[in-house]
């Protein structure tokens, strides 16, 4: 796979015996690949990411892997307060909600399938370790969004998707502990469980995501849970 270097500015030391634990997949949410990739490669933007792939599948390094880069701004996932520290960040280029949001071109998918392998082979990753944006900033951010084919990584070990999911009683205090299990944000300062649900079902189950813990969502936390022991 070829990366063209498209080195940005932003970006700094991560602390120190932080591991890379991560990788956070995004949209640019802008008009299109030039208005994002100079959004991410201007002094003084405040943002960055390590890779960005445009829809014809043409992946840009902005960041090396061992640097922090901006990209998860104030997010949580498992134990890591801080995601931004451990994380490496995607970016696709799409326009997002609010520019017109359509699906991700087969051609993109394969170059970020072909980039994820490499960068899970290359930190020793499992399929756990993929996470969406609004995984892990549930209550401010919505991306990849509902559009982006998480089986298609799944069928190739690049991210968790349930086989089968069975309905399950509907148990709202159990929810929020299958949640906590799986990875989002738990503690004090943590989203609504309604917040946290509408992040699963975004990524689990995107034809209705309304934040209930109906019997579907249930048994669909119960398999992915299963899955991120």
């Amino acid at each position: 796979m070829r990366i063209f270097d498209h080195p940005s500015p932003n970006h700094g030391p991560r602390p120190e015996g932080a591991a890379i634990a991560l990788v956070v997949l995004h949209y640019t949410g802008m008009r299109d690949a030039a208005s994002a990739l100079e959004r991410l490669c201007t002094p003084g933007s405040g943002v960055s990411c390590h890779y960005l792939i445009e829809e014809d599948g043409t992946a840009h390094r902005l960041v090396a892997d061992h640097r922090r880069a901006w990209h998860a701004g104030r997010g949580a996932w498992r134990h890591h307060r801080d995601v931004n520290d451990v994380a490496i960040g995607i970016e696709l280029v799409n326009p997002g909600h609010e520019w017109g949001y359509r699906p991700f071109p087969g051609a993109q998918i394969e170059a970020l399938c072909t980039l994820l392998d490499m960068l899970l082979r290359r930190h020793r990753l499992g399929p756990a370790a993929v996470v969406g944006h609004s995984d892990v900033a549930p209550d401010r951010k919505s991306d990849p969004g509902e559009l982006f084919p998480w089986p298609a990584l799944a069928a190739r070990g690049l991210a968790l998707w349930p086989r089968e999911a069975p309905p399950r009683p509907v148990d709202p205090l159990y929810a929020r502990a299958l949640l906590q299990r799986i990875g989002y944000p738990r503690g004090a300062d943590a989203p609504p469980l309604a917040t946290l649900l509408r992040a699963f079902q975004r990524r689990f189950r995107p034809r209705r995501v309304d934040g209930v813990a109906d019997s579907e969502t249930m048994g669909l936390l119960e398999a992915v849970a299963a899955l991120s022991a």
